[in-house]
C-alpha cells in the first residue's frame, strides 16, 4: 500500500513566491495547499487535516502571528514561520505563540525542504520512538505521561502539547534526575542540525513551563542548571 503524502499549507501574499514553494514542495512528493492571507489561512487549518503549515509573518486581513495563535487554541499541527531578515524578535514571538520552527526571508528552496523534513521527521519520530520506552507511563508529582498514548495529565486532567513540547518534555521525564545538555536536547528533539540553536530550546522550555508549572517564578520540575541544560526533578521542587 502506498504511504500517504503529508499534507502542508503555505500562507504567503506574494503570489510569485507561493507558486515557487508550492511546485518546490510538490516535486519532493508533498500535497500542497495554499493561502494568500491569513483568513483564508485559519479556514484551511481548521477545515483540513494537515501535516504542516507554512506561515508568513506579514499577511493581509489577518497576521501570521494571529493565525499562529488562534490555531494553537484548537490545533497541535506543526506550524513553521516565515520571517523576515533580521527580525530576531519576530521569530522568538513566532515560536512563543507555539510555532515549532522558522524560516528566514530570503531563502533557498534547500533550506525550506530541510526545515520541513526536520519538523515533519521530529513529528513522525513521537510514533515510532515511543513505544520501545522502557516504561510506558511515568508519574512524577501531580503529572503523569502516557508514553504509549502520549497523553500527557496534570490532575487527571490532559495538557495539550505541540508535538515539540511533548518531546522536550517526554526525553527529560525519561531522564529524570540527569542533568541534560542543551546540545543533547538539541540534538534529540530537533535533530544534528539545530545544535547550537539555544534560542529554540529555550522557548520551548518556557512555552511548556508555562502548560506544567504551578508557579513560572520558582519552577519545581523544570530545573535550570546554568551554562549546561535542564533536569526534570524526580520529585517536585520547593
Amino acid at each position: 500500500m502506498t504511504a500517504r503524502k503529508p499534507l502542508i499549507l503555505t500562507a504567503d501574499d506574494d503570489p510569485q513566491l507561493l507558486r515557487l514553494v508550492s511546485r518546490s514542495l510538490e516535486f519532493e512528493d508533498f500535497h500542497v495547499l495554499t493561502a494568500i492571507d491569513g483568513e483564508e489561512a485559519l479556514t484551511i487549518i481548521e477545515a483540513q487535516s494537515l501535516d504542516l503549515v507554512l506561515l508568513d509573518v506579514m499577511m493581509p486581513k489577518m497576521d501570521g502571528f494571529t493565525v499562529c495563535q488562534k490555531v494553537r487554541e484548537f490545533s497541535s499541527v506543526p506550524i513553521i514561520i516565515i520571517t523576515a531578515r533580521g527580525q530576531d524578535n519576530d521569530k522568538v514571538k513566532g515560536l512563543n505563540l507555539g510555532a515549532d520552527d522558522y524560516l528566514t526571508k530570503p531563502f533557498n528552496i534547500d533550506e525550506l525542504v530541510a526545515r520541513v523534513r526536520a519538523v515533519l521527521r521530529r513529528t513522525q519520530f513521537i510514533s515510532q520512538e515511543q513505544p520501545h520506552a522502557t516504561r510506558t507511563v511515568t508519574t512524577i508529582g501531580n503529572i503523569t505521561i502516557d508514553y504509549s498514548q502520549r497523553l500527557v495529565t496534570i490532575d487527571n486532567k490532559e495538557v495539550i502539547l505541540t508535538p515539540t513540547e511533548y518531546r522536550v518534555l517526554a526525553y527529560l521525564t525519561q531522564n529524570a534526575g540527569r542533568v541534560i545538555t542543551q546540545d543533547l536536547l538539541l540534538e534529540h528533539v530537533w535533530g544534528q542540525e539545530y545544535i547550537g540553536e539555544s534560542h529554540m530550546l529555550q522557548v520551548n522550555v518556557n512555552r511548556l513551563r508555562r502548560k506544567i508549572e504551578p508557579d513560572l517564578t520558582h519552577p519545581c520540575y523544570i530545573l535550570t542548571k546554568v551554562g549546561i541544560g535542564y533536569m526534570f526533578a524526580t520529585k517536585p521542587q520547593g
